[in-house]
């Protein structure tokens, strides 16, 4: 990545979530907010140019990407060298709507159907443990179009434009989604950040034979990551955001040390065991520009692992899961 990117990037992921998380919440005054903080030449769709690939495109699967505007996420990929990408609903899409744009362009996007709470619609029912909701999600995985269950964020530490979740992942919600998972021999991604580690690994013990895939690995810090890696074999860390220079919520998000090197700690371990890690864009839709930039930061993530290890992080673990 050029200096040149490289600023631009930092200076947008300043913008805390807006671009990064796709909710249904109502984000005025958080647009107010960033608008701004925002350095001059910059807007909320991002900055006036967009990122440049390189030269060479390492090919990759998108293992996280919030599908909100099909034509938009083709034209990423393509740019970006991803031949298939893992979608599920974002603030402007629905499960629905994913079946739809899976069924029109079935070589290259994998749909995923969620019932996550922080939608405004389904959070009663994980409050209420309101098996109706599990119901539905049985409905769509029998169509059989589905390949996975997600993303769930049973829990999501608040940031601007999402509402906190904490639902424990031994709830009755998430038990559930596990059974409908190992009934249809599909994976999960889950969503679970650091305060439910314990009750995680439970849920991964009693469903050792349903593959979890970990969003953004929970953000966790390496310690983290190697302990529950080590414990579960069913788990799968997906590093959506992490590879990211700078994280809107957090400086110990990314597992860059500069904004560009991959800490060699981090890197002996997805050396070590690259068959458990995936990548990811955490790509929304909303700005061309802004996406553009994070598949450039999976590009230069690829491009620091040896050969073998990038095949199985950027593609091979992925296309395992999903039976491609």
């Amino acid at each position: 990545m050029t200096p040149i990117v490289l600023s631009a990037f930092l200076a947008l992921f300043s913008l805390a979530a807006w671009s990064q998380t796709d909710t249904q919440a109502d984000r005025p005054a958080a647009a107010r907010q960033m608008r701004q903080s925002m350095p001059a030449g910059t807007s909320a769709e991002g900055p006036a140019l967009r990122a440049t690939p390189p030269a060479s495109l390492i090919p990759f699967v998108d293992a996280h990407a919030h599908l909100n505007d099909p034509a938009m996420q083709l034209e990423l990929m393509q740019r970006w060298g991803a031949s298939h990408a893992v979608v599920f609903w974002g603030g402007r899409s629905s499960n629905e709507s994913v079946a739809e744009a899976a069924r029109a362009y079935s070589g290259q996007l994998i749909p995923f159907a969620s019932i996550s709470p922080e939608r405004t619609a389904y959070r009663p029912a994980w409050i209420q443990n309101d098996e109706a909701l599990l119901k539905q999600l049985d409905a769509l995985l029998s169509t059989g179009l589905f390949k996975g269950i997600g993303e769930i964020s049973a829990v999501h530490f608040p940031s601007a434009g999402f509402d906190e979740t904490d639902f424990s992942p031994m709830s009755p919600m998430a038990v559930g989604i596990l059974a409908l998972a190992r009934q249809y021999r599909v994976p999960v991604m889950l969503h679970v950040e650091s305060t439910r580690m314990a009750e995680l690994s439970q849920l991964l013990e009693r469903f050792s034979d349903v593959p979890v895939i970990w969003a953004h690995g929970g953000y966790t810090p390496l310690f983290l990551a190697r302990r529950m890696l080590e414990r579960h074999g069913n788990l799968y860390y997906e590093l959506s955001a992490r590879t990211w220079p700078h994280h809107p919520r957090s400086p110990d998000y990314t597992i860059l040390r500069d904004g560009q090197q991959v800490w060699p700690e981090w890197l002996r371990l997805i050396e070590a065991m690259p068959q458990r890690f995936l990548v990811g864009t955490d790509a929304s839709n909303r700005s061309a520009s802004v996406d553009d930039l994070k598949f450039a930061s999976v590009q230069n993530f690829l491009a620091q692992l040896s050969p073998s290890a990038r095949e199985q992080v950027g593609s091979g673990t992925l296309l395992k899961l999903v039976g491609k």
